[in-house]
């Protein structure tokens, strides 16, 4: 009876431990359920050093995150998709005029050393080809006549080299500010059309004449002129020569005088200037903003110039020049007042008498 017994007792327990084993191993485990929500235990405080590292680690983290985000972002797909076009570059404004006259070719100079342009003076750098000229206006800026002159080169959508006379441009300086909005090329002309080849003139005073004319452009548009310039008369001298070529400044001669300063009527400035281009075939035109025939007969001249199969060649510089403070300082003291528009009623009233 008691082996039986035994043996029963045994059984259970092999059974018992049969049925554990199977459990452990074969049934859903308790920690792969969903967990429970459970209160969190009260947060023990960190002491200040470790707030401090913790802190660090953060902000550290947080930088590299970023980072990694902008990486992640910057890093090509899998699969990349085409790259973008470039944005087209803006068009220059189109020529309203289809039968302009226009501009055949734009070259940039370089001044280095004072080179000259012009036959009739300097022979060195002949860069025009037969039927090319260059249009040059000296004397300006000037009241009714410059605005005249631009609205023919607009109308014709073509270019020029402005040499304004310093003085003027302190008379004038939204005139000069409309010829830089048009885009056109502006040197130097003197301060006051000196004679530089006068012998009542010092070398120092020449300088000047020279140097008050440029700051005067300058103090006019706000920013450097080219460093084109033209002797008035064009009276040169070794002295002065040879000062442009150390201040980096071509110079400008003439190859078409179109003798507007003694013309009689617009008329005549046109012969002049066809009538010497039949001889010559190119260059450089020499005409005055300030002369009222000039303004009257240039947008004939310019069809007449189309129709004879000359071309325009555009000028500018490589580099602007750059002032010298002392002139510069000079010319400020010249400015004059800012004029607001308001009547003189509006400004100084009679209040008694």
């Amino acid at each position: 009876m008691r082996n039986a017994l035994g043996l029963m007792l045994a059984s259970v327990v092999a059974a018992v431990v049969i049925a554990a084993v199977w459990f452990w191993t074969s049934s859903p485990r308790a920690d792969a359920a969903p967990p429970q929500t459970t209160a969190a235990a009260k947060a023990v405080p960190l002491p200040a050093a470790a707030k401090q590292a913790a802190k660090d680690d953060v902000e550290t983290t947080a930088a590299l995150s970023k980072r990694a985000d902008a990486t992640q972002a910057a890093a090509p797909a899998a699969t990349p998709a085409p790259a973008p076009m470039p944005a087209p570059v803006a068009a220059a404004p189109k020529c309203a005029n289809p039968d302009a006259l226009g501009i055949s070719r734009t070259v940039v100079v370089d001044t280095n050393g004072g080179p000259g342009f012009g036959f009739l003076q300097y022979k060195q750098y002949d860069f025009l080809t037969d039927k090319e000229v260059v249009l040059t206006f000296d004397d300006g800026p000037w009241p009714v006549n410059t605005p005249a002159v631009l609205k023919a080169l607009a109308d014709e959508c073509t270019k020029a080299v402005f040499f304004p006379i310093g003085l003027h441009t302190t008379y004038h300086p939204d005139i000069l500010r409309q010829v830089a909005a048009a885009g056109h090329t502006i040197g130097a002309h003197t301060w006051s059309h000196a004679h530089l080849a006068s012998k009542k003139l010092t070398e120092q005073q020449a300088k000047d004449e020279i140097e008050k004319g440029f700051s005067a452009v300058k103090l006019a548009l706000g920013s450097n002129p080219a460093p084109f310039f033209r002797f008035p008369a064009l009276a040169h001298t070794p002295a002065t020569t040879a000062y442009l070529g150390t201040r980096n400044i071509a110079m400008f001669s003439v190859d078409v005088d179109s003798n507007d300063f003694k013309s009689k009527s617009a008329d005549e400035v046109i012969n002049n200037v066809m009538t010497k281009l039949d001889k010559e075939h190119k260059g450089i035109i020499l005409m005055h903003d300030l002369q009222k025939h000039t303004a009257q007969a240039l947008p004939t001249l310019l069809r007449k110039l189309k129709a004879g199969g000359y071309k325009v060649v555009w000028m500018k510089a490589k580099t602007q020049l750059e002032t010298l403070p002392e002139y510069d300082a000079m010319m400020a003291k010249t400015e004059k007042p800012i004029a607001t528009g308001r009547p003189i009623g509006n400004v100084v009233q009679t209040v008694a008498e």
